[in-house]
């Protein structure tokens, strides 16, 4: 039976415990460094380089340095190790700081040691496992963005919706953007049907509401 070595970083006494005791009770499991500070992993390496875990569950919020500023000098002394984080953070930019810098997988403290110990028998088969809402989240940041009007709205109709909104004439628009009067009529109603208006003072009001 193949031997998982596990590595823990977490500064709470009781996620700590409750952590390793639980993935210790386990035989493929065998935890090889915990510790509560990205200092102290790195100096219990140094000290024993011979401890050389498959898998490191990494938290964020730590004394000292933080794990996403210890994943790229974990990565440096043992670049096959796998980082899973296990954190409380879910905000968007943590969570892509931590996949950019070298991590594989992304836990909340939220999820069941159960799920915890699956996602590492997932990672140590080469996948990857994200907590449902960090999942959701990555989702939605790589989705399609609905477009807004003035994503709608070609470079040349924005300029003669700011000429609309300064009040000038369809000749005057002709006359600063050097294009013709027909030209500007031709726009002014392509700028009606993207925006869903019919005269120009609600297009001067959707742009006065940021809508364009």
């Amino acid at each position: 039976m193949e031997t998982i070595r596990i590595a823990i970083i977490e500064d709470e006494p009781l996620v700590r415990e409750n952590l390793s005791g639980y993935l210790a009770r386990n035989p493929v499991f065998q935890i090889e460094i915990i510790a509560d500070s990205v200092e102290a992993f790195l100096a219990e390496f140094d000290a024993h380089p011979r401890k050389k875990p498959d898998i490191l569950l990494l938290d964020i919020g730590l004394p000292g340095m933080s794990g996403l500023e210890g994943i790229r000098l974990i990565r440096q002394r043992l670049p096959e190790l796998d980082i899973m984080m296990l954190t409380t953070f879910e905000e968007d930019d943590k969570i892509f700081k931590a996949l950019c810098a070298g991590a594989c997988s992304y836990l909340t403290k939220r999820t069941p040691l159960p799920q915890i110990q699956e996602a590492v028998l997932t990672v140590h088969r080469g996948g990857s496992f994200m907590s449902p809402s960090i999942a959701r989240r990555v989702a939605n940041y790589f989705a399609p963005k609905p477009k807004t009007a003035e994503d709608k709205l070609t470079p040349r109709q924005r300029q003669i919706v700011e000429g609309l909104a300064e009040g000038l004439s369809y000749k005057g628009i002709a006359e600063k953007y050097l294009v013709t009067l027909e030209t500007v009529r031709d726009h002014i109603k392509n700028i009606y049907k993207t925006l869903s208006v019919n005269s120009r003072a609600e297009v001067v009001r959707k742009l006065q509401d940021g809508e364009i």
